[in-house]
């Protein structure tokens, strides 16, 4: 498994959703389910797909805010009818390996920033991004650190 820092710009568009953290595995999916089913909507090229997760701060915040999309390249001129555009810019730790594996991936990345040193940045979105490979799907996960 591979670690590193980088600096990196995401640019998506993308459907906002809101509950409590412990049913993200759930919401999250169906959310992505509606944005694919509305690609006939999408008159741009578009990338991966990515989910943004506002990161839980305490044992007491129990809801959260988080986003589906897909990446694009550059600012669109024409924004679907109820969709969101976003550019996020930031410093990230990040890893990617099997999608599987997700709770594995977070704890070793989280484990090997804070060995580093890296302080996270909660008031930054995690983000993830998801990635068909021969077989299944890989997930390349940026944690937000303070730089």
């Amino acid at each position: 498994m591979t670690f590193k820092m980088i600096k990196k710009e995401f640019k998506l568009v993308c459907l906002k959703g809101s509950g409590e953290y412990e049913n993200f595995g759930s919401e999250v999916p169906l959310l992505a389910k509606q944005l694919l089913s509305r690609s006939s909507d999408f008159d741009f090229p578009s990338g991966s797909e990515i989910a943004l997760y506002e990161p839980k701060k305490s044992a007491d915040h129990m809801k959260g805010n988080f986003y589906v999309g897909l990446i694009v390249n550059e600012k669109l001129n024409k924004i679907p009818t109820g969709m969101d555009y976003l550019e996020i810019n930031n410093h990230y730790i990040t890893t990617r390996g099997n999608i599987m594996e997700l709770d594995k991936l977070h704890g070793d990345l989280l484990n090997w920033g804070t060995a580093q040193g890296y302080k996270r940045d909660l008031d930054s979105y995690i983000i993830e991004t998801y990635h068909p490979v021969s077989e299944g799907e890989e997930v390349e996960i940026y944690l937000p650190i303070i730089s």
